[in-house]
């Protein structure tokens, strides 16, 4: 299994993973979830791993431009299908390591903890 990146291309935060991922030699794919979609299957895994709070993405335009209806979310099943329908809802980036780990958001340190890597001159 290798490490896979999961996010939106754009993303302020997914450009500094890339570039924190390249800098330090760490070899990944990418899936853009806004271009590619994600499965629900998947997206139910990671709210079983981290918590469906810890997957939503509570801060950005997308989440504030849905009426509170939407944002009342209860379950993981609501969480994930809100999810499914508005994909930058989802934190990012997502990355599951190629050691099973699973990350969420971008830290440097964690990243350096969980996916090693050398920083290139």
């Amino acid at each position: 299994m290798s490490t896979t990146v999961y996010g939106i291309k754009n993303c302020d935060t997914m450009k500094k993973a890339f570039a924190w991922l390249d800098e330090h030699g760490v070899a990944y794919t990418f899936h853009d979830y806004k271009k590619s979609g994600i499965d629900s299957a998947r997206l139910h895994a990671w709210s079983k791993a981290v918590g469906w709070k810890t997957l939503l993405n509570t801060r950005g335009t997308t989440w504030r431009k849905l009426p509170p209806e939407r944002q009342a979310l209860d379950t993981q099943s609501a969480a994930v299908a809100l999810m499914g329908e508005f994909p930058s809802v989802i934190r990012r980036p997502v990355v599951e390591t190629a050691g099973g780990q699973l990350l969420v958001g971008f830290d440097p340190a964690t990243f350096a903890s969980f996916l090693g890597g050398e920083p290139r001159a």
